[in-house]
């Protein structure tokens, strides 16, 4: 699949119609290879799409969130243009008698295609209501940016893993998070925004500081979502090795969709909420 396949950047008619051939397989393995990835971790995908819709068949439009998982050693991803088009063509699709029985077969419908695009076990959940109390996985985490050292710190805008080099900690455990996570989509040039959660373990660790850098310098970088939390959890495993370390990115929505990767070096330290499709947790920030 080749960049000009994308339908990202183009200008698209929105279809009127269910057309599952809307959706756009993009392979793993050819962008991992590309970053010099190593895809010895765990890991999973979680969509949100927050402008979904469909009718039933008397005519009434139902309306709500629907939340996507699936996992990080699937074939594919699918192009979150594509995907959004796609929705899209659900929204005068006719399913179901009631709002039950519609949602049902919406969820049906949607992880079926789904699953044939990325080729691995996809997990899909409704929201018609949103639920009262919202649980957040990063609740404990410590804001870099809001640190007195990482606000007196100098920046620089060049990707260089070696910034985490500098003045490492001890033995110990971090729980961090950064808002000022920004990339750029690899094929639009447009910028992406989201949180950043890093949960590590081990005999060396980065600094506040040298991770907030690490986190500045991603601003240049064109890549899918996806690939920024791989890249950061390479670097990390490369510079500390640590026995524990886990990644994620909270990215905000595009198109009505945000894009939530996850990766861990053990199953058991991925954010569980996030990771759980029937469960609708509370977004970080300005999601």
């Amino acid at each position: 699949m080749t960049p000009r396949e994308y339908l990202l950047g183009k200008r698209v008619e929105y279809p009127v119609r269910y057309a599952p051939e809307l959706l756009f397989p993009v392979e793993r393995h050819e962008n991992r290879a590309a970053c010099g990835i190593d895809d010895r971790f765990h890991g999973y995908d979680a969509w949100h799409a927050r402008e979904v819709s469909f009718i039933t068949r008397h005519g009434l439009p139902v309306v709500g969130i629907l939340k996507i998982v699936y996992p990080a050693s699937s074939r594919f991803i699918v192009e979150s243009k594509s995907l959004k088009l796609y929705l899209h063509s659900l929204n005068m699709t006719p399913l179901g008698d009631d709002v039950a029985e519609g949602i049902e077969s919406f969820v049906r419908v949607v992880r079926g295609d789904l699953e044939r695009v990325v080729q691995a076990p996809v997990a899909a959940c409704f929201f018609a209501d949103a639920p009262g109390e919202r649980p957040f996985d990063f609740e404990d985490y410590i804001i870099l940016e809001q640190t007195p050292e990482v606000t007196r710190a100098s920046f620089d805008y060049a990707r260089d893993p070696a910034l985490l080099l500098a003045d490492p900690l001890p033995a110990g455990e971090i729980k961090v998070g950064s808002h000022l996570l920004r990339s750029n989509c690899k094929i639009t040039g447009q910028p992406d925004w989201g949180s950043i959660f890093i949960h590590a373990k081990g005999e060396r660790l980065p600094s506040p500081v040298a991770l907030a850098r690490h986190v500045v310098s991603l601003r240049g970088e064109n890549h899918f979502h996806e690939e920024i939390c791989e890249i950061v959890y390479q670097h990390l495993q490369e510079a500390f090795a640590p026995g524990m370390l886990s990644v994620s990115c909270l990215y905000t929505r595009r198109g009505g969709i945000d894009i939530c990767p996850s990766r861990a070096s053990n199953p058991t330290l991925l954010p569980r909420g996030l990771g759980n499709p029937t469960i609708l947790t509370r977004g970080s920030f300005r999601q």
